[in-house]
């Protein structure tokens, strides 16, 4: 690198200045105090961990996400975190207790590709996740704490999108195709290939039901009327494709129970997170963006490899995706106090007692010489009558 050029930053590599600093941190503490009012406690996972624990039960597209070094004590392959639902899988595996555990986490995850809005490899994860339940009302409890949180963040007019990777599963496997070739359909299918599709399934000589049923699912997305349609296209399918389309169903119905209003779609080709989900999935958009601002998903047994499978839902996001998106509070800027640069006992007890009370205060060093307005203060410490006071600036 050249000397001229040692400023510049790795690409998809972001700092935060000031005013961005503090917005993220305005808006982390008021998400985490939600979620913890919602009984959500906070677990901090390592940055770097064991390439094993990092990748367990999440497949190739986490693997190729992970930078990767070798541990220069044991020589172990160890990874940069890429995502950090694993680790909280371990954390309620392996050292949790409790029937039921809700917790949650942020912190930044490095990937070694763009992924997501705005090419960030850098992105602030914030997620939640949900052990122990196996239902319809765990999953409900985890998308309405996703819609709250992008609220909270200001984002408006949120779509939600709903599917079951349940549903290709079962068809994949009623038409006999080999691990490779339902990879190969299942890459058509997330980009709604149709002629790609109807070639394949020419090409793989079905049976004429389970073919029929593969080409109209990609079809298969619109409002609530869209599962209705899929019971009559969807019948000759394993009962456990009428069973997940049930389960859509009813979580659709307690949504609107606990949250009234919402923009609710159904995508029964939706199938990000294929490999690493085992039911419901479901991804939030808001208008003007491409990609999904959050998602989540049911992940039953990932805690299986840590000695303990249980169910288990959860969703994450981004926190710089968030504030670029949304309109968060804008945090107080030019309320401080600005103080001489004096050693006065009674000063600096003044001083102490402002901080104490939330203040900001910011005393001048010998010699520096700046305004209020410059220090970012509306208000000075001033001598009056023997006496320190706080008063407006001029």
């Amino acid at each position: 690198m050249k000397k001229n050029e040692a400023w510049l930053l790795p690409q998809g590599i972001e700092e935060a200045l000031p005013a961005e600093a503090a917005q993220l941190e305005s808006l982390r503490r008021q998400i985490l105090d939600m979620y913890a009012s919602w009984g959500y406690q906070l677990v901090i996972p390592p940055t770097v961990d064991y390439l094993d624990s990092l990748l367990t039960g999440t497949g190739y597209d986490l693997d190729i996400q992970t930078f990767k070094l070798i541990d220069q004590l044991t020589g172990k392959s160890l990874g940069v975190r890429a995502d950090m639902t694993p680790q909280v899988a371990r954390i309620d595996a392996h050292h949790l207790k409790a029937e039921i555990s809700r917790l949650c986490y942020i912190g930044t995850v490095l990937h070694t590709r763009p992924d997501g809005f705005a090419g960030s490899r850098s992105p602030i994860q914030v997620g939640a996740e949900l052990y122990g339940h196996a239902g319809i009302e765990s999953d409900a409890e985890v998308i309405e704490l996703m819609l709250k949180t992008l609220s909270m963040a200001g984002l408006e007019q949120v779509y939600l999108d709903l599917g079951h990777v349940g549903i290709y599963r079962s068809l994949a496997k009623q038409a006999n195709l080999s691990k490779s070739l339902e990879a190969e359909l299942f890459d058509m299918m997330q980009r709604k290939a149709l002629a790609e599709i109807k070639e394949f399934v020419a090409v793989q000589n079905l049976d004429d039901e389970i073919a029929q049923m593969l080409l109209k699912l990609p079809e298969l997305n619109g409002d609530e009327k869209v599962i209705d349609q899929a019971i009559t296209v969807l019948k000759a399918a394993a009962d456990d494709v009428l069973q997940a389309l049930d389960y859509l169903k009813q979580v659709s119905r307690v949504l609107k129970a606990r949250i009234g209003d919402i923009n609710l779609n159904f995508d029964l080709a939706e199938l990000r997170g294929y490999h690493f989900h085992t039911g419901i999935v479901f991804t939030a958009f808001v208008p003007g963006q491409g990609q999904e601002v959050a998602r989540g998903g049911r992940y039953d047994e990932i805690g299986e490899v840590f000695g303990r499978a249980r169910p288990a839902t959860g969703f994450s996001t981004d926190l710089k995706t968030l504030i670029d998106l949304g309109s968060p509070a804008v945090v107080n800027s030019g309320n401080g106090i600005l103080a001489a640069a004096d050693i006065d006992s009674e000063l600096q007890q003044l001083i102490e007692t402002l901080r104490a009370a939330g203040e900001c205060v910011i005393q001048l060093l010998p010699g520096q010489q700046s305004d209020a307005s410059a220090m970012n203060c509306n208000r000075i410490i001033q001598k009056t009558n023997n006496k320190w006071h706080v008063v407006e600036a001029k």
